[in-house]
């Protein structure tokens, strides 16, 4: 298909080859006193082209590890914010290097009749987010990593839907900053005012 991306394996071990024998090696180390050492032969770097589903499985190990190591810390915080781990992924359709995980999901409460559902996510690219018709737009490869929460409708997770009545596109908050990520999820899934007082000290 033509521009089609096509994607090779990096930092693969070329095999190694190993020199035919010589015959007269025992009459040169009489004539000579040396053992002749042949330095190995390694065979030329031949590229293994990868299919996409073979990106698409590496990317999401990389985006599941990424969520992993991301809700272990927002856990580890403080013992009274305790969010559900909730890890799962998708990469983007003809781009299978990017993608994004969703981390977690809870409810927050701003107020006694004002409550939100949202979930979490970590994206390997940068781009704007929440458009009617393309949710991810302008996409930027060259920035690594992005951080998001939305409002969804339901209960939070896999199957919820983006709930636009908060701020037209669900957008809760987008950054590129881990610090910044970490403190405002922490501040979603705080408990009370008093450790939300903590976490802005942040």
């Amino acid at each position: 298909m033509p521009g089609q991306l096509r994607y090779y394996e990096v930092n693969r071990q070329r095999p190694l080859m190993v020199p035919p024998s010589s015959g007269n090696a025992h009459t040169e180390f009489l004539r000579t006193g040396r053992i002749a050492r042949s330095r190995p032969i390694w065979a030329p770097d031949e590229r293994r082209y990868l299919t996409h589903d073979e990106v698409a499985e590496k990317t999401g190990k990389k985006l599941e590890a990424a969520g992993e190591t991301t809700h272990k810390r927002l856990n580890s915080f403080h013992r009274s914010i305790q969010l559900p781990k909730i890890i799962f992924h998708r990469t983007l359709d003809g781009s299978p290097h990017l993608g994004y995980c969703h981390v977690t999901a809870a409810r927050t409460f701003f107020s006694q009749d004002a409550m939100v559902s949202w979930s979490f996510y970590i994206a390997n690219f940068s781009s704007e987010i929440g458009g009617n018709e393309v949710f991810f737009a302008r996409i930027n490869p060259k920035n690594s990593r992005m951080y998001f929460a939305v409002a969804v409708e339901g209960e939070a997770g896999e199957q919820a839907k983006i709930d636009r009545t908060w701020r037209k596109n669900g957008l809760l908050f987008q950054t590129n900053s881990p610090r910044e990520a970490m403190r405002n999820v922490l501040m979603l899934g705080a408990p009370d005012a008093a450790v939300r007082e903590i976490i802005k000290r942040l």
